[in-house]
């Protein structure tokens, strides 16, 4: 007998109030656009927040909706379709989603060269492996890059960056994720021209003089006029995640941190190898001095597999790393080892342990290096040879750490080295993935594991990834070219000239990024063609019309919060802007206050994943709308009131 599929109450009982919500704005709406597209918004808002399909689906769908507006507009009593059928896909080949699109390759780009990775090791290193530490350099630095260009962009740029540090700090990538995005819109604050309404408010300013009496002209604002007001925004974004952050965020996601763990813990409890990597120093006066790693492997159980000789020399992988290495003084070697042996080597030898990886941070890094599985196959020109025989950590690039044979795990300590191989022998090594991409091609080996990073990095290519990036960035700094166009050169710059293959640039694209914003274009038209935003706004306002003037500028602040949910922030500005000036004309306070509100409050984009940054942030951190609400919806709050906090500190209550 089939069980009955479960009633999630929850969302029917939301579903029965978002319905009637629906009908009683339905029912006081000036005309019948604007009650059917405010039943569509409600729609919307209902499938975003209970996610009952994906939120690139429920966009899609949705504008597939306004689509057929036009077939039943006689049924719907409408003359025509909510949206002009001829534009329902101009979304796609919006400057807004083009640029998104041009960004990621670009990030794509830079990160292939090995850039992001270096800079990844630099901000690990003054910021260690704690969320604490991590999230404010990294925030920070995005919010700066973020105020002197598109937030998108600079979100876009740190995405491999904080891949990379969830990668070697083992912190999931969804607890580093929405700090950078959140810090990203902030950082638009910061300056005038740190965002497209604020770029676009002084133009609004001189429109509105012509109709004003010349006591009420407003002057406009200079570059640096809203920079107390952003690096406060900024300064709370980043002390609420470094406080709240353990509470708000999830700690899931896709992260190579979390597959290296639970690749450790598959060969904990299938081999029982309780190994870890540590990193040591031999000083000068270590009895160590002057051995080869042959003479300790074996009788202190440990297994080497990295060494730098030096300033410069630097051994691991095929041709480096041998049992005939001499250690010098001075020399950093990284272990293989269980903790246990680990600290008695080190006593023994009176070695310095590393708290973290340094030195081989970036060499050994979840996304290089890490443990895999071989097979050694009837026909494999190895049966009959012991890995000493081969020299099989110079010759091949792999360190065994264990060998399975017959049910029964031999490890470091019990000779393996020297056991000759037979067919269907299992050997645990560590091996960088480069080595173990080459040995999938080599017929003495089948390699068992599959699933790790195959990454091509062309660190060759960074000078030509540096200059497109430096065009594309002074094109859209110093020049009035479109932003997609000036992005799009950028990243043609660097498939034309090899810095990434077109392939991998398809790749680099999160298609579910692209068609939520693309589909959600439609209904911003829809909004604002059909009167609907400027009945919420004139509605909303009535309401507080006769209300003190810091309560009216509250009001105008919420309201342009709203419409940036549901629309472009560039549409909420103009639409706004006009009306919150001649409020504060009507209530006695300064209009380039209130239209410079507007302006600002257009960026309090955290609470669903509307805005592009957030859209961008979702694919790789596997971000639910729940996730933004929770973590965006107390960010929402702190943003208006440290911006009206801050305003009324600057100019006064308006």
């Amino acid at each position: 007998m089939s069980e009955k599929p479960k009633i999630n109450y929850k969302i029917t009982i939301a579903g029965i109030l978002f319905a009637l919500l629906a009908l009683y704005l339905g029912r006081v709406a000036p005309s019948v656009e604007v009650a059917w597209v405010t039943a569509i918004l409600m729609l919307t808002i209902y499938l975003f927040v209970f996610e009952i399909v994906r939120v690139d689906i429920v966009a899609i769908c949705i504008m597939v909706l306004l689509g057929l507006t036009s077939l039943l507009a006689p049924l719907m009593g409408l003359t025509e379709g909510l949206v002009d059928n001829q534009h329902l896909f101009d979304g796609f080949g919006s400057n807004a989603v083009i640029s998104i699109i041009a960004v990621m390759v670009i990030g794509a780009g830079l990160d292939k060269t090995g850039l992001m990775g270096e800079v990844a090791g630099f901000i690990l290193k003054i910021g260690g492996r704690t969320e604490k530490r991590i999230i404010p350099i990294i925030s920070g630095t995005v919010a700066f890059i973020s105020s002197f260009m598109q937030n998108v962009g600079a979100a876009a740029l740190f995405l491999p960056v904080v891949s990379r540090i969830s990668a070697r700090s083992g912190l999931p990538m969804s607890r580093l994720m929405m700090p950078m995005g959140f810090c990203a819109i902030l950082g638009g604050t910061v300056t005038m021209v740190g965002s497209s309404p604020l770029i676009l408010l002084n133009d609004l300013i001189l429109t509105s003089n012509q109709g004003l009496p010349p006591e009420q002209q407003m002057s406009t604002w200079s570059l640096f006029s809203v920079t107390p007001i952003g690096v406060a925004l900024v300064a709370a974004g980043i002390i609420y995640f470094v406080i709240a952050g353990p509470y708000v965020l999830p700690a899931r996601g896709k992260n190579e941190g979390a597959v290296a763990t639970s690749t450790m813990e598959y060969f904990r409890s299938t081999y029982g190898l309780d190994y870890a990597l540590f990193e040591i120093v031999v000083p000068p006066e270590s009895p160590l001095v002057g051995m080869k790693l042959d003479d300790i492997e074996h009788n202190e159980k440990i297994r080497v597999i990295a060494a730098l000789r030096g300033i410069d020399d630097l051994r691991i992988g095929p041709g480096g790393l041998a049992r005939d290495t001499g250690i010098e003084a001075g020399t950093v070697l990284g272990i293989l080892a269980s903790p246990e042996n680990l600290k008695a080597f080190v006593d023994k030898y009176r070695l310095q342990l590393r708290d973290d990886l340094e030195t081989f941070a970036e060499a050994l890094a979840a996304s290089k290096a890490g443990i895999a599985e071989l097979v050694i196959p009837p026909g494999s020109n190895l049966i009959g040879k012991s890995a000493r025989d081969v020299w099989m950590r110079k010759t091949y690039g792999i360190a065994l750490v264990a060998l399975h044979r017959a049910g029964k795990t031999y490890r470091e300590g019990d000779g393996i080295r020297d056991m000759p191989l037979q067919a269907g022998d299992t050997l645990v090594v560590h091996t960088t993935w480069e080595s173990l991409a080459r040995l999938e091609k080599n017929r003495d080996f089948v390699v068992v594991t599959t699933e790790y990073p195959h990454e091509e990095t062309r660190p060759h290519k960074v000078g030509a990834a540096l200059l497109f990036f430096g065009i594309a960035l002074a094109m859209v700094l110093f020049t009035d070219l479109r932003l997609s166009v000036a992005l799009l050169t950028g990243a043609l710059g660097m498939i034309l000239s090899g810095v990434i293959k077109i392939e991998e640039a398809y790749q680099a694209v999160s298609w579910k990024t692209v068609f939520l914003l693309a589909s959600l274009i439609p209904l911003g038209l829809a909004v604002e063609t059909s009167g609907t935003a400027k009945w919420i706004a004139e509605q909303t306002l009535a309401v507080v019309g006769e209300m003190p003037i810091w309560v009216i500028q509250a009001a105008v602040a919420v309201l342009a919060t709203f419409f940036t949910l549901v629309m472009s922030n560039v549409g909420a500005t103009v639409l706004l802007v006009p009306l919150a000036v001649n409020i504060a004309i009507g209530a006695g306070g300064d209009p380039a206050v209130f239209a410079l509100t507007v302006a600002i409050a257009t960026s309090n984009s955290f609470l669903i994943p509307t805005h592009q940054v957030n859209a961008l942030i979702m694919g790789p951190t596997g971000y639910g709308v729940p996730d933004f609400m929770r973590a965006g919806g107390i960010m929402t709050v702190i943003f208006l009131v440290v911006m009206l906090g801050m305003m009324n500190v600057v100019f006064g209550n308006g």
